[in-house]
């Protein structure tokens, strides 16, 4: 079978033997491109549509998790998004979730013997993925990244925000925030009463809430679930949210949109 692949990992050599091991395995299988840190694959994967990307979880910057929520919120509606192949050094127990999934994952050092199963797996699902719906995010991947997700160690929760405008700091319960909303370096807080710029990215922020009380529905948003009023569903499959009085409508992306798959 023919198929297109792209290689993310940082360490050149590992990098140089995983392509070589995947020339034999599967000959077929042409890699369009190797980078070396997740914002470059991301840029190389939008632009070249691969069939298949081998995302090294751990790189500097924007990590493989975070290329992989990136891509899915990116890619074109009317593409077929990519299988993606981790490779990780995590422990087996937390690659249990989707151990069976289309979305497969390769241990560092690679074994020649596991990347053949992956190869397999990769065949099979490429050869079945002819009757998908394309505009929607595959819930193998969804499984995966919330496997990781859960995997990471988990962050004191935050119950006060300060904000600083001047020579003043504000101190923001969150109990009373709304949403959150990525803006550059600093974040947008916003209550019913005011907003508040505080410097500091919206990953690092993310660890710190609960996700039961907060949703991150967009990459750049996190909404209080309770302060959701409406959430409504366009002809073209996209998500709208309105707040309980604020005047805030809110786009959910599709990577997010299952949290509203009900509608």
């Amino acid at each position: 079978m023919t198929a297109t692949g792209l290689i993310a990992e940082d360490e050149p050599l590992l990098a140089a033997s995983l392509k070589a091991t995947l020339a034999k395995l599967w000959p077929q299988l042409r890699i369009v491109a190797t980078v070396t840190h997740g914002a470059a694959a991301v840029e190389q994967a939008l632009a070249h549509q691969p069939d298949i990307i081998f995302l090294d979880i751990r790189m500097p910057g924007l990590s493989g998790l975070e290329a992989a929520e990136l891509l899915a919120e990116d890619w074109p509606g009317e593409t077929p998004l990519p299988l993606i192949v981790f490779v990780t050094a995590y422990d087996q127990y937390a690659l249990r979730a989707f151990d069976h999934a289309a979305v497969d994952y390769v241990l560092k050092p690679v074994e020649v013997d596991r990347l053949a199963v992956t190869c397999r797996r990769l065949q099979a699902a490429l050869a079945a993925r002819n009757g998908s719906r394309p505009a929607e995010v595959p819930d193998d991947l969804l499984a995966a990244l919330a496997a990781l997700r859960a995997a990471e160690p988990p962050a004191p929760r935050l119950r006060v925000l300060q904000a600083s405008q001047g020579a003043t700091i504000h101190m923001i319960p969150i109990a009373e925030v709304l949403y959150f909303e990525a803006a550059d370096k600093y974040i947008k807080v916003v209550t019913a009463a005011r907003e508040y710029l505080v410097r500091m990215p919206l990953r690092q922020l993310l660890p710190q809430l609960d996700p039961e009380e907060f949703w991150q529905v967009h990459r750049a948003t996190v909404v209080r679930a309770d302060a959701i009023a409406t959430a409504t569903r366009d002809e073209t499959g996209r998500v709208e949210l309105t707040l309980k009085g604020h005047p805030a409508r809110l786009a959910v992306s599709r990577l997010h949109g299952h949290l509203f798959r009900g509608m």
